[in-house]
């Protein structure tokens, strides 16, 4: 038996999320069905963490174990040939045992699109949050700045959700525009709540617009209130980037930085 750990990169749209699900179609239901065909293999798929209806992913992982003798470098093949063209496993490496993609992970970073303009976008509709109205960015970045560093994010997490502790640490928020109208948020940590990023951006998009102050929003973080933070930002606009790990044995060590992470 080996453990498998996948890479994988699928358009959310047309699914309701990524943990399977009686009422639709999800992605790690997809992924299961890509094994079978493969080879009759029947597995239990394991992501690094849940993504929502319409959540996209360029850098989901997962691991699999499996009895199958297809090689290693021939998994991404087999499964992409019976995957729909909106999920793509992008690479597949033996890992030890006792790795668990959700429970070994180090940390993420999602990325967030906003689209800023008077019409909205046909094209990519499906790719960001429109925003029509006009957005102070200045006001935005000074907002965003507040959540770095270690929190309490109990105000910034969604209900229906059994934690331990509501205490993550964010490590970066990197702000980027490729155009006048594209602004893309990036924001790493070493976890997140429920709904927490979409939770952040609809709180600093209320801040570019006037709706609440910088103050309320350090309130907000204080108090631990949801109801002081902003609205929760569509889910079409929300990118899982990238999962980080450590691992000192694996099979596949050109992938690995010297330091042993796995990017």
């Amino acid at each position: 038996m080996r453990n498998i750990l996948l890479t994988i990169a699928y358009d959310g749209t047309n699914y309701c999320g990524w943990q399977i699900q009686p009422n639709g179609m999800t992605i790690e239901e997809k992924l299961q069905m890509a094994f079978r065909r493969m080879d009759g293999s029947t597995v239990k798929v394991i992501g690094s963490g849940r993504t929502d209806a319409r959540v996209h992913a360029e850098g989901q992982r997962a691991n699999v174990k499996l009895t199958s003798t297809v090689p290693t470098n021939r998994i991404p093949y087999a499964l992409n040939a019976n995957l729909p063209s909106d999920i793509v496993v992008k690479a597949a490496m033996e890992v030890p045992m006792d790795f668990h993609a959700r429970y070994s992970a180090l940390g993420k970073t999602y990325r967030y699109r906003l689209y800023i303009g008077k019409f909205r976008d046909p094209i990519e509709r499906n790719h960001h949050y429109h925003i029509s109205e006009p957005l102070d960015i200045s006001k935005l970045k000074e907002a965003l700045e507040l959540f770095k560093g270690t929190h309490d994010f109990k105000g910034f997490m969604a209900a229906g959700s059994s934690v331990k502790t509501t205490v993550r640490t964010i490590e970066k928020i990197e702000v980027q525009s490729e155009d006048l109208n594209t602004l893309d948020i990036y924001i790493s940590a070493n976890g997140f709540l429920y709904n927490m990023v979409r939770i952040i951006i609809g709180t600093v998009v209320d801040v570019g617009k006037g709706k609440i102050t910088i103050k309320q929003v350090e309130e907000a973080l204080k108090n631990q209130n949801r109801s002081s933070a902003g609205h929760t930002a569509p889910p079409q606009g929300l990118f899982l980037e990238e999962v980080r790990y450590k691992l000192n044995d694996c099979k596949n060590k050109e992938t690995l930085d010297t330091s042993g992470e796995l990017y």
